[in-house]
């Protein structure tokens, strides 16, 4: 065996105890594993000439699933002006990244047990996905991101929030502490009395989930406002900074729209948001009064 072999050898198993302490971690926390399925759409979307009636039986295989995508790509975020009736349509309509992002979404949320609290906090977190997404194709923020970027991580940023709370019956009275502290940082509150915080959590999923890694990173990092200024030297990318405070600024305006989530994190990191993107009150109460038909058309 030559040397380049003893490090390919050496490499697959350092790979390979990565991946199981990995798993370890998110068995152990309660983070669910990446469904069989995100596995299926994800060989076949590596694949030099995807297969697109392939992809779309392996999603209609679950009905549930393939309605949910479908009605994904019916909604007026996306812009299509026709009627989509299938998953192939879906697949086209959307493409390949933002379905299967979309798809991963849509599990996500079955993967949990339905009550009250789960189900407020998916609609807030489409909600903020939808404004999110809008926000970065907007003409006075300053700070460009990908849409769908935005949306997907406006979707994912607190998917912790859902495993904590279902892990721990606690946790539903931390996250009510959390939203109402207004010194202390949302994660040094969950660290006081949870063994970990919600967003090392939805880091976590988002990368077994397979994620783009600055969305992993801004998952981690979205509540460690001093990362957004922009004399911070962490070399943390412009996108990953964009995302944060794209996000941050949909969830302000859903709150100031629906009264829901409140929480005290604009306060936080309003002034930085605004600065990173470039943005004053002026063009903030724009904002709110352009916002009102998204979350309008949101369902």
């Amino acid at each position: 065996m030559s040397k380049n072999d003893d490090k390919v050898a050496v490499s697959t198993v350092q790979s390979k105890r990565v991946e199981g302490l990995l798993e370890s971690t998110l068995n152990d926390t309660g983070i669910p594993s990446r469904p069989a399925i995100l596995d299926r759409v994800h060989i076949e979307m590596e694949k030099e000439e995807p297969d697109l009636n392939l992809l779309a039986r392996i999603i209609s295989a679950d009905v549930a699933l393939a309605g949910g995508l479908i009605s994904i790509a019916n909604s007026p975020y996306f812009g299509f002006h026709g009627r989509v009736r299938s998953v192939n349509e879906s697949l086209m309509i959307l493409g390949l990244d933002v379905a299967c992002r979309a798809i991963a979404g849509l599990i996500l949320r079955k993967l949990f047990p339905v009550t009250l609290a789960l189900e407020r906090f998916w609609d807030a977190s489409a909600g903020i996905a939808r404004l999110s997404g809008w926000l970065a194709q907007h003409p006075d923020i300053g700070i460009k991101v990908h849409a769908n970027d935005a949306y997907t991580f406006g979707l994912f940023r607190d998917c912790g929030i859902a495993v904590l709370l279902h892990r721990f019956p606690y946790y539903h009275d931390v996250l009510a502490q959390a939203n109402e502290e207004k010194t202390l940082s949302f994660t040094q509150v969950e660290e006081v009395q949870c063994p970990t915080n919600h967003a090392v959590i939805g880091s976590l999923l988002a990368q077994s989930w397979w994620l783009p890694e600055e969305i992993c990173t801004g998952i981690r990092l979205h509540h460690e406002y001093a990362i957004l200024q922009k004399n911070d030297s962490t070399l943390l990318p412009p996108s990953t900074r964009g995302l944060i405070a794209i996000a941050q600024l949909a969830e302000h305006i859903f709150q100031h729209h629906t009264g829901l989530s409140k929480s005290q994190e604009w306060s936080k990191s309003g002034e930085v948001c605004m600065e990173l993107l470039e943005i004053n009150e002026e063009i903030l109460a724009s904002l709110y009064e352009e916002g009102a038909p998204v979350l309008a058309r949101f369902d």
